[in-house]
């Protein structure tokens, strides 16, 4: 897509992203930090750009995404919107930015989402359930994030395939089908099987899910 088609795009919203996934159509999604990959992304027509907090590896030298702050997701935010014209912005909530409370998440989507995010992710299942309620329930679309969370590398022992065993796919699917109940209209499936991730797209089958 050339710079002269993306500007006829119209922008891409949470219904357009339902209708394509209702069809069957892939959505797609890349990571952007800046304003100028962010211009460079949407005029290639991806339908989604992630702010990820990844940046904390990929943009600041750490060795994971714990140190990065919501003041830093909300400034890297803002420099993808104002790059943005047409796709879809997904904002990550950092670490330790909605773990105390559902009243502290609340606060963190306002960062992100008035920085220019139309949606933010979290990562995790089981408790994250009710924070996802929570937040949807007050006009906030949500990304769930299971298999591989990078925020719990040190708890899940390294950067490991989640899952493998009868036990852990069962967790899976089991926090899977209560994030989308709780009104998760996107989920990341990071380094699990592809068997798991089929499975917990065919208990989920409204559900968006996004693989990395």
């Amino acid at each position: 897509m050339t710079a002269a088609v993306s500007a006829v795009r119209k922008p891409v919203t949470l219904h357009r992203l339902r209708e394509m996934h209702a069809q069957g159509d892939k959505i797609t999604m890349l990571t952007a930090y800046d304003a100028t990959f962010a211009r460079l992304v949407d005029e290639a027509g991806v339908d989604c750009i992630l702010v990820g907090d990844s940046l904390g590896m990929i943009v600041q030298g750490h060795s994971s995404t714990i140190p990065v702050t919501l003041d830093e997701m909300a400034y890297h935010t803002r420099c993808v919107a104002r790059g943005n014209r047409t796709a879809w912005i997904v904002g990550d909530l950092p670490f330790g930015s909605y773990q105390e409370s559902r009243e502290q998440a609340l606060r963190a989507c306002v960062a992100l989402m008035q920085a220019g995010a139309h949606m933010v992710k979290l990562e995790g299942g089981g408790w994250t359930a009710e924070t996802v309620h929570f937040l949807t329930e007050r006009g906030v679309p949500v990304c769930a994030h299971l298999g591989l969370t990078p925020q719990s590398v040190h708890a899940l022992g390294g950067y490991r395939i989640q899952g493998r065993d009868e036990a852990g796919a069962a967790t899976l699917r089991k926090h899977a089908t209560e994030l989308a109940q709780a009104g998760a209209a996107m989920m990341v499936l990071e380094l699990m099987p592809s068997a798991v991730a089929a499975q917990v797209q065919a208990d989920n089958p409204g559900m968006m899910t996004i693989g990395i």
